[in-house]
């Protein structure tokens, strides 16, 4: 009877086997006209036993957590099958298209994907060049989201390049394949007459830089850095994932985002003619570069499989994207590429910006890392922005803190390095899943070597940050000192739309708030002048008393408002005098002196 049941279980798992086999899931990807700006895109499935196949659009894209309904852009849909006839097909919710295929062997879908927003986390596509975030232009069949794919690329004519993290069919210059969607759509492509960069090796890996109109800048200094940021990055987890890295600018456009091997971000060479533009641009670069560890293979256990319908929030955003802040900087300065004046001076004013909002004292760091997908990942920016922080200033902060409480505790044996490491290893490499919050917290405290109740007290409550103990144990003093700002305060800002001056931000309790100013509302006269942003400008740089005329809805009031004074807390580093022996060590093991 055993002998009976195991042979049974093989015949199943053979024929289930051989069912998979037979599917397939085959993309192509045509530029008709690029001045249109639509992809079409033809997606034919085959094999598949389901009368009705339902074919979904993702609503989000993993790396940028918030919900971008890709669907809204998908126009001129059709189903066929492998005959040709039509097949009958309805809506189903936000981003579903169910498609009755009766017996037909095949699923035959076209559709044309709108790409007109110049933005890493959107598609893109105009006369020159083409950038696909794909999981906003190719759909996939519910539940087989971890079936492999093929995508052939009908490039438009004069455009020479095809750029992308994906893995070429047999050596084709147009034709890749993916394991399964997540990998599929964690790949963007950049298609035109791109330029590429010298590419260098690291451990026999090859890395490349390829872009859209790059610009005049030293691109063989550029590289050279670039290669020690990465060895650098490297160095901190000791392991290589892939077989290649490829970075892709794509122009223009704000923002980057990481992906398994390959990274898409916004580029322009201006201000890299400066040290503090390359610097900015490094410390941006660093930090999607790192991301291929923390938070693509590091991560938090809702960070995949993704939830392409809903999102996949997480509490833990503090540390993907957090520490991965902490990091980049941090990583330039090991490089050598900065000094420990400039890194020390980035971690300066990256505290004076958290400790000067009100957001600190409303909003933990885990609820902010929840409620990104609702706030936007810098906090809300209506009305109640006041009341939310940033994962990335935070996280950053408290990365810094528990390196140096790890470095201290353990006699600067072990740090935060360590902690990422074993991350990696236990979870990542062995476990092939994402860490939970309690196994994060063990993995912390067992590096540390005894429990970390006030450090996890500032992920989950508002507790002040106590910057004064931990630096000190890297030999710095850190001073504060509140000071008030010689110029008129206000705590207005307004732009101009439309022939209409509309209020854009007002700071929490500043005198602009106290008399009742709100964002969207519209300014229609300053000091019984017909409104515009030149003269908002002038008379806020008075400090005498300034009457508005404002429109709320239907409301009009009048509104004068006196200056006040701005009074911030400002944080300087100074060295210790007299530091000790391991106060030295702990300094200099952690910036790499």
């Amino acid at each position: 009877m055993r002998f009976f049941t195991s042979l049974l279980l093989v015949i199943i798992s053979f024929f289930a086997f051989a069912q998979k086999d037979k599917t397939t899931i085959t993309f192509t990807l045509s530029i008709p006209d690029p001045s249109s700006q639509k992809y079409h895109v033809e997606m034919t499935s085959s094999g598949f036993n389901e009368e009705i196949i339902e074919f979904k659009m993702p609503v989000w894209t993993p790396g940028y957590y918030q919900i971008l309904d890709y669907a809204k852009y998908v126009s001129d849909f059709k189903a066929i099958d492998e005959m040709g006839k039509e097949l009958k097909w309805e809506t189903s919710g936000r981003n579903g298209w169910k498609v009755t295929k009766g017996k037909s062997k095949e699923v035959i879908i076209n559709y044309a994907s709108k790409a007109t927003i110049a933005f890493v986390a959107n598609s893109l596509l105009d006369a020159e060049h083409g950038y696909i975030m794909p999981a906003g232009v190719f759909m996939y069949p519910q539940n087989y989201l971890s079936h492999p794919i093929t995508l052939t690329i009908q490039n438009y004519p004069t455009w020479s390049s095809i750029a992308t993290g994906l893995s070429p069919v047999n050596e084709s210059k147009n034709t890749f394949s993916a394991p399964d969607f997540d990998t599929f759509y964690d790949s963007p492509i950049l298609l035109g007459n791109l330029e590429e960069l010298p590419s260098f090796s690291v451990q026999n890996i090859p890395h490349y830089f390829i872009g859209y109109k790059l610009g005049n800048f030293d691109k063989i200094q550029f590289m050279t850095d670039l290669k020690k940021i990465v060895e650098t990055g490297i160095s901190v987890i000791g392991d290589i994932p892939y077989k290649q890295y490829t970075f892709l600018a794509i122009g223009p456009s704000p923002g980057g985002i990481e992906h398994l091997n390959s990274t898409g971000f916004g580029f322009s060479s201006k201000g890299l003619d400066t040290r503090a533009g390359l610097i900015r641009m490094y410390n941006f670069l660093s930090h999607e570069y790192f991301h291929h560890y923390n938070v693509k293979r590091i991560r938090p256990i809702e960070l995949g499989p993704f939830n392409y319908d809903k999102g996949s929030p997480t509490t833990m955003l503090w540390i993907s994207e957090g520490f991965n802040n902490y990091y980049d900087e941090l990583i330039v300065k090991r490089a050598g590429i900065i000094s420990q004046e400039e890194y020390l001076k980035e971690v300066q004013e990256r505290i004076n910006s958290y400790e000067n909002k009100p957001g600190r004292k409303f909003q933990t760091a885990a609820d902010a890392s929840y409620n990104t997908w609702a706030d936007g990942a810098y906090g809300r920016t209506d009305d109640d922005a006041y009341k939310t922080i940033s994962v990335y200033e935070k996280g950053s902060l408290l990365g810094l803190i528990l390196d140096l409480q790890i470095r201290h505790l353990t006699q600067n044996k072990k740090s935060l390095d360590d902690v990422m490491r074993t991350l990696y290893e236990q979870y990542y490499k062995k476990l092939n899943r994402g860490f939970t919050e309690k196994e994060f917290r063990e993995v912390a405290e067992k590096t540390a070597g005894q429990s970390l109740p006030e450090f996890f007290d500032y992920v989950n409550t508002t507790k002040e940050l106590d910057f004064k103990k931990y630096f000190f144990y890297a030999g710095i003093e850190v001073k504060v000192e509140t000071i008030e700002r010689s110029e008129p305060y206000f705590g207005l800002a307004a732009r101009s739309k439309n022939d209409s001056l509309i209020v854009t931000k007002v700071d929490w309790e500043s005198p602009a708030w106290k008399n009742s100013v709100r964002s969207k509302n519209i300014i229609s006269l300053i000091n019984g002048q017909k409104a515009d942003a030149e003269l908002l400008k002038t008379v806020l740089q008075k400090k005498e008393p300034v009457k508005l005329t404002i429109r709320k809805q239907a409301n009009v009031s009048e509104v004068e408002i006196t200056p006040g004074i701005k009074i911030e807390q400002v944080f300087t580093f100074a060295p210790v005098s007299n530091p000790t022996e391991l106060q030295n060590q702990i300094l200099k093991d952690w910036l790499k002196n």
